[in-house]
């Protein structure tokens, strides 16, 4: 389990990719973007719109049951882009660097952008946005829903930061 947990709104997601696009304007222009996956296929939306790039790829990595990391198995390769020569990978965040590694191995010619990078997979990519600590578990908005919390003094005094 996670010793922290940083919730991303869509409206925070939206202006990170945004951002995200921003630093990535001066590297292109690109061939096409390949999106990781699930966690990269809305940032990779946002950022080939603002690229305006037209050619999406995708390439499914699985890694993850839950919070349980196993072997990396790739489910579809991106084989519109090669090699990788042209292309943009993006991903929500590189963690430990299981999945990076192995995409980075089928496409090494790319570059490599995520939204979110923690310190063990942040060598791995080329440009990112945000680091969080490596203990921090992202709860993207496609995997929450708001609900109601009861005031810190009602759950029995302050949480842990």
């Amino acid at each position: 389990m996670a010793a922290h947990y940083y919730t991303v709104t869509w409206d925070q997601l939206h202006r990170d990719a945004r951002a995200l696009a921003w630093r990535l304007m001066d590297k292109g222009p690109f061939a096409g973007i390949v999106a990781v996956t699930r966690g990269g296929l809305i940032p990779a939306a946002i950022i080939a719109r603002e690229l305006d790039c037209r050619l999406v790829e995708s390439v499914s990595v699985v890694t993850y049951e839950e919070q349980d990391r196993g072997l990396p198995v790739v489910t579809k390769p991106a084989s519109a882009a090669g090699d990788g020569t042209g292309f943009l990978i993006i991903d929500d965040l590189v963690d430990t660097g299981v999945t990076a590694r192995t995409v980075r191995g089928l496409m090494p010619r790319a570059h490599f952008a995520t939204v979110y990078a923690k310190p063990a997979g942040r060598p791995l990519v080329d440009s990112y946005i945000t680091e969080v600590s490596q203990s921090t578990w992202i709860l993207f908005p496609w995997d929450t829903e708001p609900q109601f919390v009861p005031p810190l003094a009602k759950r029995g005094g302050l949480a842990e930061s």
